[in-house]
């Protein structure tokens, strides 16, 4: 099984302030990784490391690797814009910028402008296929993203991800604002997205890390406590905090 993203000794501050706590963990392609732990514990934090969103805040560092294909993301010579290229994110609010539904989708892909004009359509189409979404609103793309749902505002954020054609898609929390329907949506299409994509998905919910990932990260108090096969973190968990955090008796 090929590993996309090696994360060896993995340090993390802001400030003075310890977030991460000597991660390591292998993310294997064309699976879902999850990340579960109370608020706080480090998910979050993890995902921004792993495409550098963390560049973004003042008075954070890294220390320590993560191979993605073997480079080391984290020295100081990598091309971040290149990076966040390979390695897209997705939020945990619906965030489409104040433009039309086609206009969300090639956002990344115009400002990159490695994209030949005669090619725009083709991948409007194309990314919004990708998330579930082209019948949806094929008759609608040059109306306002926001007059689109709120399930369907979040498959417009993974449209507008899947445009720049990434290898790797963070999540931090894609379902959380989202209702029952549009949330079932959303892990459908990951299933679907699995297949070209490597995913790694931040969620409180237990039930759908056991529903969704092949591979679940318990993470606490800023450590990688229990990483493994989802079936066996839930079911027989190696740790005694992870067992009570599953359970309801921590957190």
């Amino acid at each position: 099984m090929t590993v996309k993203v090696k994360v060896e000794n993995l340090n993390f501050y802001y400030g003075d302030f310890q977030a991460l706590k000597n991660i390591n963990i292998e993310i294997h392609e064309n699976k879902i990784t999850a990340l579960i732990g109370p608020s706080g514990c480090g998910k979050s934090t993890f995902i921004k490391t792993i495409d550098r969103m963390y560049d973004l805040i003042e008075d954070t560092r890294a220390d320590g690797h993560i191979l993605f294909d073997e480079m080391d993301i984290l020295k100081s010579d990598v091309d971040v814009v290149e990076l966040r290229k390979r390695i897209g994110m997705v939020f945990q609010k619906p965030n489409p910028f104040p433009k039309s539904i086609s206009e969300n989708v090639l956002y990344a892909v115009k400002r990159h402008g490695d994209v030949n004009k005669v090619a725009f359509n083709e991948i409007v189409e194309n990314s919004l296929r990708k998330a579930s979404l082209w019948d949806e609103v094929k008759s609608k793309l040059h109306q306002s993203a926001f007059s689109l749902s709120g399930g369907q505002q979040q498959r417009l954020c993974i449209a507008r991800t899947l445009a720049t054609k990434p290898e790797v898609i963070l999540m931090d929390e894609p379902t959380s604002a989202l209702d029952p329907i549009a949330t079932s949506k959303i892990e459908e299409l990951l299933q679907e997205l699995k297949k070209e994509y490597t995913v790694i998905i931040v969620t409180h919910s237990m039930q759908q890390a056991a529903r969704i990932s092949d591979y679940t990260g318990f993470f606490l108090n800023g450590e990688l406590i229990e990483f493994g096969n989802t079936k066996d973190i839930f079911t027989n968990p190696k740790d005694k905090r992870t067992e009570d955090y599953i359970t309801g008796r921590y957190g």
